[in-house]
């Protein structure tokens, strides 16, 4: 019995500690310590940040299993939120298969748009934080292949226009 003693204060002083470590910080309140989730939030002359605000200046560790996970303090999306918008509201009439905010890259299935009769799919890049022309490359094609550079240009036109609407709209707040 006095042999297993010193095994049971050893077991309890490590639980003590685990749980010690779980733990959040005590010299912040707990929603300074992390700040507010945000999801694709930025200046619109900066990139996206993924997941906590602030993430890659301020990121602070509050517990044993954020220490021990995955770092992604420096997981940033270099995309302009306003293009990455309008995007996404110009071709609502496409189905989307795939987004990838990390590269910029929204793959579209084809869809017909509102009083067309041909179908459309598109590839679209989004390859800069700065809203400029440079930085969107958008790929139309239809069934029989690609489209003509008129109609990519108009479609480009339009969601840089709307792009640049939300930016107004956004700084009127």
């Amino acid at each position: 019995m006095n042999i297993l003693r010193p095994f049971r204060v050893m077991l309890i002083l490590l639980l003590c500690v685990g749980l010690a470590a779980c733990g959040a910080r005590r010299d912040r309140s707990s929603s300074e310590l992390l700040g507010p989730v945000s999801a694709g939030t930025a200046s619109a002359d900066q990139g996206a940040t993924l997941g906590r605000e602030g993430a890659a200046t301020s990121y602070s560790r509050s517990s044993l299993w954020d220490a021990l996970g995955p770092n992604r303090s420096g997981q940033t999306v270099n995309v302009n939120r306003y293009i990455w918008a309008a995007t996404l509201d110009v071709l609502n009439f496409l189905p989307v298969q795939s987004v990838d905010p990390f590269t910029g890259v929204i793959v579209t299935g084809y869809g017909t748009p509102p009083g067309g009769g041909r179908a459309y799919r598109a590839t679209v890049h989004v390859r800069d934080p700065s809203l400029d022309a440079r930085s969107l490359n958008l790929s139309l094609q239809g069934r029989s292949g690609p489209v003509s550079a008129a109609t990519t240009r108009a479609v480009e036109d339009a969601i840089l226009a709307r792009a640049r609407q939300m930016r107004i709209r956004d700084r009127k707040l």
